[in-house]
């Protein structure tokens, strides 16, 4: 089964340009994800409610515009070695975090209320630009999250692997029940359930999603992730469906 599955996404990772706690810049992490063997990646820095490295004081078309500087380069990068490179972005509220994709650098300098919107508003804002919104790594206890505090009500899906958790070369956020916990979060609210790195450096875990065909862009990963169509989730070592059940070890 697992041979048929020959594309490897990785959806959660991060570059030095514009997360303040990124270790390698987008053009080494590009090149880390294509050795490994990923087809595609999402870059996923750290916006303004998080980890940041761009100046939050900024007006706010300045403040997006160096924001989308480590997955422009990383873009560049991958558009020279073949790998594809897409946009998303990781939200923060208080500890809470949201990976967001589906929308652009240039959808996002044009709507400014994303700066101030409540939780329960993000979705809507996202939706209308076409994109999804899926909670990451919901049940991570680190000093810089002051409570857990999960909104499925609030969230197109979860992310149920998050490879920095489990990954036998991690050295930061471990925990054996996290992903876990994540995973029956979604299970007990029909969510569909995602899998990630979470990677800061070039280190790589090898999470992310496996999948039959050759993803097109974001749409592809949001009509995948939305729909029937079976894909699997990894963290590096252990493989499972679409619906959290393990298939077997790598």
């Amino acid at each position: 089964m697992l041979n048929e599955f020959k594309y490897l996404y990785e959806t959660h990772l991060h570059t030095s340009e514009s997360s303040a706690c990124g270790h390698d810049t987008a053009e080494d992490m590009v090149k880390a994800c294509k050795e490994y063997g990923y087809t595609g990646i999402f870059v996923t820095d750290h916006a303004w409610g998080g980890n940041t490295a761009v100046d939050r004081s900024l007006p706010w078309r300045e403040w997006v515009r160096l924001f989308a500087l480590g997955y422009e380069h990383a873009r560049e990068i991958g558009d020279k070695i073949g790998l594809d490179v897409w946009f998303g972005y990781e939200s923060g509220y208080n500890g809470t975090e949201f990976l967001i994709y589906g929308i652009t650098p240039e959808w996002m300098a044009d709507h400014s209320e994303l700066h101030d919107a409540p939780i329960s508003e993000q979705i809507k804002i996202i939706h209308s630009g076409g994109g999804i919104v899926v909670q990451a790594h919901p049940y991570r206890e680190e000093d810089y999250i002051p409570q857990i505090r999960v909104f499925p009500e609030y969230s197109d899906a979860i992310e149920g692997i998050n490879a920095t958790h489990t990954s036998p070369i991690s050295k930061a956020h471990k925990s054996d029940v996290w992903n876990e916990q994540a995973i029956k979060l979604a299970q007990d609210n029909n969510k569909p359930i995602t899998a990630g790195s979470d990677i800061h450096s070039t280190t790589l875990f090898g999470g992310g999603i496996m999948t039959k065909r050759k993803l097109n862009g974001p749409k592809d990963y949001i009509d995948l992730i939305m729909g029937d169509e079976m894909y699997l989730i990894t963290d590096g070592v252990i493989v499972l469906d679409r619906y959290g059940n393990q298939i077997q070890g790598v």
